[in-house]
């Protein structure tokens, strides 16, 4: 027996040391939610967290720019439709004009009506979203996943002659060769009308699938990282338990080791 060196002391001193440091662990965990709490619980974890959250954050972002893309499609469509409508009227008017029994009165109030939607059309060609043209003709450039990969969307021109010519101040209908030949001019612009409509919605069908896409792709990446990075509770709960036995187990048995060198005394009297 020894008094200068009490090696179960040490021992349990050592123990209760890492008891301790692990309880410390388990209830940084549970009070943060993450199994990482400092870059040397997993290094390499950490790193695969920290790729596959930046990759989260693209992707999001890819799937807000292809929401601003549909809103700037169905604005588009919105307008077409009024058009569509425009044009329809535009045209039942050219035939109207025709009627050989109408008064020259009757035919300028025709005139009138086809006018004033030909400058509701004239005008529409001027209308934007958040500042980008609607109706320029121009493609427009949609970022559709994190990798920054471009999709072209098909562009609308307004100022095409096949909507000028049934929409241009010289239009008259006054007369029945006006009328033939503004009815001939507004049925293209119908049929352009139609091939536009439909390219808008092709533009809408593909960003719909996109953000479909990167819905999925973002929520099984967030999974991904969870599994990484997220602390499973139930399994923590039961470590933190142990840890904490353990701790004042360990403190218990540390008083008990240091009471032992007392019985040295015993030799001595």
């Amino acid at each position: 027996m020894v008094i200068n060196t009490n090696i179960a002391a040490l021992n349990s001193a050592n123990d209760l040391n890492n008891s301790t440091n692990m309880l410390n662990e388990s209830l940084a965990r549970l009070s943060s939610g993450s199994q990482i709490v400092n870059a040397s619980d997993n290094p390499a974890g950490l790193a695969e967290s920290i790729s596959i959250n930046a990759q989260i954050g693209q992707t999001n972002a890819a799937n807000a720019d292809v929401g601003n893309a549909t809103s700037y499609s169905q604005t588009q469509d919105g307008y077409l439709q009024n058009i569509g409508s425009a044009l329809d009227e535009m045209a039942t008017l050219a035939i109207q004009a025709q009627d050989g029994t109408i008064s020259s009165s009757q035919a300028a109030d025709y005139q009138s009506e086809f006018t004033a939607l030909a400058n509701y059309i004239s005008s529409t060609a001027t209308q934007s979203f958040n500042g980008v043209s609607l109706f320029s003709g121009s493609s427009l450039s949609v970022t559709i996943n994190g990798s920054g990969s471009q999709f072209q969307m098909t562009g609308v021109n307004l100022g095409s002659t096949y909507y000028t010519n049934a929409t241009n101040s010289s239009v008259s209908i006054t007369t029945t060769t006006g009328a033939t030949a503004a009815l001939a001019a507004v049925s293209a612009a119908i049929a352009q009308l139609g091939t536009d409509r439909a390219g808008i919605g092709a533009n809408e069908e593909r960003l719909t699938y996109t953000a479909q896409q990167l819905s999925v792709l973002s929520t099984n990446l967030t999974a991904a990282n969870s599994q990484i990075s997220d602390v499973n509770v139930a399994t923590e709960s039961t470590n933190f338990a142990k840890y904490q036995i353990l701790v004042q187990s360990g403190t218990a048995m540390l008083a008990q080791a240091n009471q032992a060198p007392q019985s040295v005394l015993k030799l001595l009297q």
